[in-house]
C-alpha cells in the first residue's frame, strides 16, 4: 500500500509539474485557499469540466484546431515560441484556465487584465499584408469557441461525470462570461450556439506550412522525458481522434476512424482515468 501511495504521489506531482509550471503549487494553494466571493460556484458546470482530467485530452485538441486559423497561428508563431515556450503557454493557460474557474473574483479580474495587456501588445502582418491583433474580437472569439468546444468534447467522452444537455448548455454559458470580460463579442452561450460559431468560423480556417510545423512539434518532438513519451502519445491520440474529420488533410493528421472508435478511445479513458487517480489525493489510513 505504502509503495501505491507514494507512486500515486510521484506521478501527481510530477503530471502537475508538468502543467502548471514550478510556480504551480503555490499558485494552487492561493487560487483554491484564499477567501472570498468566485465568479462560479464549486459545484458549477465550469468547475466540474475544468477541474477534470479530460482537460489534458482537450487541451491537446485545442491547441490541434487553434492552429487553423492563419492568423491565430502567426500570432503564436511570431510572439509566443510555440517550440521553445510550448510548456511555458500550456502554464500560463492553466493557470488562467484555474484562476478564472475556481480563484476569488479579485484574482480572476486581475488575470483577464494581464491577459488583455498582452493581446495589446501582440500585432502583427500577415503574409499578404493584412495587420492582425490578438486583442482582436474576432480572433478571440476563435481561441474561445475552439477551447470551449475541446474542453467539452473531451469532458464527454472521458470525463468522470459527463454532463448532460442543460449541464453543456450552463458550461458554455458560464465561459461566455470569461470570454465577455477578455474582449469576446456575442460569445455563444449554448451548444448549439458554439456548434454555429463554430461552423462560421468554417471558410477561414486551413492548414498554413506554420500550423503543420507546430503540429509536428506538438506530436512527435515533445520537451518530455523518455518515460512520459508513451502517456503522452496516448493522450495525443485521444486528442486527434477528437478532431473534426475535415481537419485531418488540412493538419497531415491520421485519420482511422475504427481504431479510434475502439483501441483509441479505450486507451483514452485509461490514460485519464490514471491522471485522475494520480491527481486525487490518497483517503487517509484509518487509525
Amino acid at each position: 500500500m505504502a509503495v501505491v501511495t507514494e507512486v500515486r504521489s510521484r506521478l501527481g506531482e510530477a503530471l502537475f509539474h508538468r502543467v502548471a509550471g514550478p510556480d504551480g503549487p503555490r499558485h494552487r494553494e492561493r487560487i483554491h485557499g484564499r477567501p472570498g466571493p468566485r465568479w462560479f460556484e464549486a459545484d458549477s458546470a465550469i468547475a466540474r469540466v475544468h477541474g477534470d482530467a479530460s482537460m489534458f485530452v482537450g487541451g491537446i485538441r485545442a491547441l490541434l484546431l487553434q492552429t487553423l486559423h492563419p492568423a491565430a497561428m502567426r500570432a503564436v508563431s511570431e510572439h509566443s515560441g510555440f517550440r521553445g515556450d510550448m510548456w511555458g503557454r500550456l502554464h500560463r493557460t492553466s493557470h488562467f484556465l484555474a484562476v478564472t474557474t475556481f480563484g476569488t473574483a479579485d484574482d480572476a479580474e486581475s488575470a483577464v487584465r494581464m491577459v488583455r495587456s498582452i493581446h495589446d501588445r501582440i500585432t502583427g502582418t500577415m503574409p499578404d499584408g493584412t495587420p492582425y491583433a490578438a486583442s482582436d474580437p474576432h480572433l478571440l472569439g476563435w481561441v474561445h469557441v475552439a477551447e470551449v468546444d475541446s474542453f467539452l468534447r473531451a469532458h464527454t467522452l472521458y470525463g468522470r461525470e459527463p454532463l448532460d444537455r442543460a449541464g453543456r448548455d450552463r458550461y458554455v454559458a458560464e465561459t461566455a462570461v470569461v470570454a465577455r470580460k477578455l474582449g469576446v463579442l456575442d460569445p455563444p452561450t449554448t451548444e448549439a450556439e458554439l456548434r454555429e460559431a463554430l461552423a462560421a468560423y468554417r471558410p477561414e480556417l486551413r492548414g498554413t506550412p506554420e500550423a503543420r510545423e507546430a503540429v509536428r512539434y506538438l506530436l512527435f518532438r515533445p520537451p518530455l522525458p523518455l518515460a512520459a513519451r508513451a502517456p503522452y502519445g496516448v493522450l495525443v491520440a485521444a486528442a486527434i481522434g477528437l478532431m473534426p474529420a475535415w481537419t485531418r488533410i488540412h493538419l497531415r493528421l491520421p485519420w482511422l476512424p475504427v481504431t479510434e472508435r475502439t483501441v483509441v478511445r479505450g486507451l483514452g479513458s485509461l490514460a485519464t482515468g490514471t491522471i485522475r487517480w494520480a491527481l486525487t489525493p490518497p483517503e487517509p489510513r484509518a487509525s
